[in-house]
């Protein structure tokens, strides 16, 4: 039980810690257009998320996938950048097509799966309670994206219901701080995977 409470503390920390602002802001980008009102669809939309980075942690630290460290840290931020323009052309929230919604996230989750597993690869080096590690990981990884999630529509419910911010202005300036804070991100680490 030490060495689960040891993972899913890792976990939660690789998600809530101030080195995670991409995905916290991944995360964001997700969770702008959406409303208290909303939790049906935000909880599905998580889903999709858990499933896609679920699934290429597991495949990542068992080794059957393989990508470059360099190539993940560049695609995290594209992920965040293409999100949060799509919030930017959404003209109407309530009927945003939701699909896509999930289909962006369950790939962008796959993507940030590889992000995690970097991490928990290294961690795993020497211990042989694989499953469980794995299990603790990214379960700290979940209560840690919720805990983001919660604080999200939080502040969705504080701008929009008591500041009586519009909804849209409120989504684009969500939406267009995350762009800019991606595309300064790509940009730095752009110059990591091209050829010298």
């Amino acid at each position: 039980m030490s060495d689960n409470a040891f993972y899913f503390t890792e976990g939660w920390y690789h998600i809530i810690s101030t080195n995670a602002l991409d995905h916290q802001l991944f995360i964001v980008a997700l969770t702008a257009t959406y409303l208290l009102k909303d939790y049906k669809k935000i909880g599905i939309l998580i889903t999709a998320f858990t499933i896609g980075h679920s699934l290429t942690l597991a495949l990542s630290v068992l080794a059957i996938i393989q990508v470059q460290d360099k190539w993940v840290e560049f695609l995290i931020p594209c992920t965040i950048v293409l999100t949060a323009a799509n919030n930017l052309m959404q003209k109407n929230y309530e009927k945003q097509n939701i699909i896509i919604n999930y289909f962006l996230a369950l790939l962008f989750g796959l993507i940030h799966g590889l992000g995690f597993a970097n991490t928990l690869r290294f961690m795993l080096a020497k211990n042989q309670t694989l499953g469980w590690s794995l299990f603790g990981f990214n379960m700290g990884l979940e209560v840690g994206q919720m805990l983001v999630v919660a604080l999200i529509l939080f502040a969705n419910y504080v701008m929009i219901n008591i500041c009586k911010v519009k909804q849209q202005w409120w989504v684009v300036l969500l939406s267009s701080i995350t762009l800019l804070w991606a595309i300064k991100f790509a940009v730095e680490r752009f110059v990591f995977v091209t050829p010298n």
